[in-house]
């Protein structure tokens, strides 16, 4: 399910980057940016964050995390006494949690139990977890997620990189940001040097390279023509290409 598509910040009715992946009775959520908690909240039936097995964050930019702060609360005030939500982030994810709290860390991993990463590969409920590091402005993972069913890799945010090719390997679905600034000339362009982020033909060749089944664009840029970003990525991909919209379901497996 697509919690928020939009990069930076949200789109009026929109969110920023947020997912809920379910299989097998478990849910792990990949981001929780800008206006994601009460889309999740509402998929949970659960304002305390009831049913939530585990999270995964990318990277510390608030458009991928902030909401975890709202989930910090959520769970520090209604559900005090409950067990730790696994919290699997790179450095600098849970002290900018903690910053808005005071910066109060021992709270903060009261709530949350922290499993830095990247690392080795490790069991995730039913999944087998991966973590890439990627470039982008901070530490930032991409995230391959693996059952017996299905395949799905997420990007986070990120540069052209071979580590793509590893990460999106064969997958089902491929979530992949196409954050196409160069759709709106008046927006500031990313820093001179290494490319830090993806067009969308840059996300479909990344795709291509992977041998990825289907394609999952995400991280829009606020303003951007997402047809235009789909005809992009068409142009280099042959795959089945979706664009992240919130409320969307992805089915995955057989």
């Amino acid at each position: 399910m697509v919690l928020g598509s939009c990069g930076a910040w949200p789109e009026a009715g929109r969110a920023c980057s947020g997912f809920l992946l379910e299989h097998d009775g478990f849910r792990a959520v990949l981001d929780l940016g800008y206006g994601t908690l009460p889309r999740l909240f509402d998929l949970l039936g659960s304002s305390l964050g009831d049913g939530i097995d585990a999270v995964v964050v990318t990277h510390r930019h608030p458009d991928h995390m902030i909401d975890l702060h709202g989930l910090f609360r959520a769970r520090r005030f209604g559900r005090r006494d409950a067990i730790a939500i696994p919290l699997y982030a790179p450095p600098g994810v849970l002290e900018r949690v903690a910053m808005l709290e005071e910066d109060d860390a021992d709270a903060v991993r009261q709530v949350f139990d922290l499993h830095e990463i990247p690392r080795g590969a490790e069991e995730l409920g039913p999944f087998r977890l991966e973590t890439y590091a990627l470039p982008h402005f901070v530490p930032n993972v991409g995230v391959r997620l693996t059952c017996a069913e299905f395949t799905l890799a997420y990007t986070g945010d990120t540069g052209p990189d071979p580590a793509l090719a590893d990460l999106g390997r064969d997958a089902d679905l491929f979530i992949i940001e196409a954050t196409s600034r160069d759709q709106q000339p008046a927006t500031p362009p990313s820093p001179a040097g290494q490319r830090l982020q993806l067009t969308a033909r840059d996300a479909a060749a990344a795709a291509t390279n992977a041998g990825a089944r289907r394609i999952l664009l995400t991280h829009f840029w606020p303003g951007n023509d997402r047809e235009q970003s789909r005809a992009e990525a068409a142009s280099v991909f042959s795959g089945e290409i979706l664009l992240a919209d919130e409320g969307l379901v992805v089915p995955l497996g057989a």
